[in-house]
């Protein structure tokens, strides 16, 4: 086993896991297990340090995983510079979050399982689909199963994903995992903005929201902006904005804030989020 260290000024479990980019990780002891792929670590918080605990030559992937190579204070000082008191107070608060740069395919079905729908089912739905069809593992004494590949996903049909309890969106997963299977996603990964995400929407099931979100945790695309409703609502309220679609504010900010958007939308995501206003 081995461990890692870090300051958690930049690198807060609790507020990088709790802000809607994962949702295969659960509490242990006094941290946290995360799952990505077939692998697992343990992240927990002590005092003024971070510790990521990982087996044995995983730990090049989980310094990925967590982007730890990033200047974070960088991003929240640039988050700061743009004259907007809310994006300022967000980002300080926010200050904690990293953008986890996550396995592609795990977060197109992820966040396709995640339209419309409650955290803790969008948890139990993954969870379910990866009992059934990922291989087991043992991590610190704790069983979990990998997240299965297209190809497995690709070999069961609606019924099962429905089953699993992924309501209408089973169609959705069945469909296009038989299209990731068969053309992979590897051909999307120097793609970025309105390419990117007009190739992610070409898949059943996947809006501009959800291929906003495939872009930026899936793809590293730094620059896109999912607009749900608790940033439309910081649109509206703290920059005065008068557009109407979701998408069309998503551009807007993309514009505002360039290669800097997805940290700024995870900012303010998460700040109005916990504030419940």
């Amino acid at each position: 086993m081995r461990e890692l260290v870090y300051e958690s000024e930049y690198f807060r479990p609790a507020d990088t896991l709790g802000c809607g980019q994962v949702f295969r990780y659960r509490p242990f002891r006094e941290g946290y297990l995360v799952f990505s792929g077939a692998k697992a670590c343990f992240l927990r918080e002590e005092g003024a340090k971070t510790l990521l605990c990982m087996n044995e030559g995983d730990e090049g992937y989980f310094e990925n995983y967590f982007d730890v190579r990033r200047n974070y204070a960088d991003i929240v000082k640039r988050a700061k510079s743009f004259g907007s008191d809310c994006l300022a107070a967000a980002a300080e608060r926010g200050k904690g979050i990293r953008i986890l740069r996550q396995d592609a395919e795990e977060t197109l079905f992820s966040f396709i399982v995640s339209q419309n729908n409650r955290i803790p089912r969008i948890r139990a739905v993954i969870g379910n689909i990866c009992a059934a069809l990922g291989a087991e593992h043992i991590f610190m004494g704790e069983r979990y199963f990998s997240f299965p590949s297209a190809q497995v996903l690709a070999e069961k049909d609606a019924k099962f994903y429905a089953d699993c309890g992924a309501g209408y969106r089973a169609a959705y997963i069945s469909e296009t995992a038989k299209a990731v299977a068969k053309e992979g996603l590897g051909r999307l990964s120097s793609l970025r903005g309105k390419e990117l995400r007009k190739e992610l929407m070409r898949y059943k099931g996947v809006g501009a929201k959800v291929a906003d979100c495939v872009a930026l945790f899936g793809f590293s695309d730094t620059g896109a902006f999912p607009v749900d409703t608790w940033i439309e609502k910081v649109y509206r309220e703290e920059f005065g904005g008068a557009l109407k679609t979701r998408e069309s504010i998503s551009a807007y900010f993309c514009e505002k804030f360039g290669t800097y958007g997805g940290f700024i939308q995870q900012y303010l995501f998460y700040d109005r989020r916990e504030r419940g206003e």
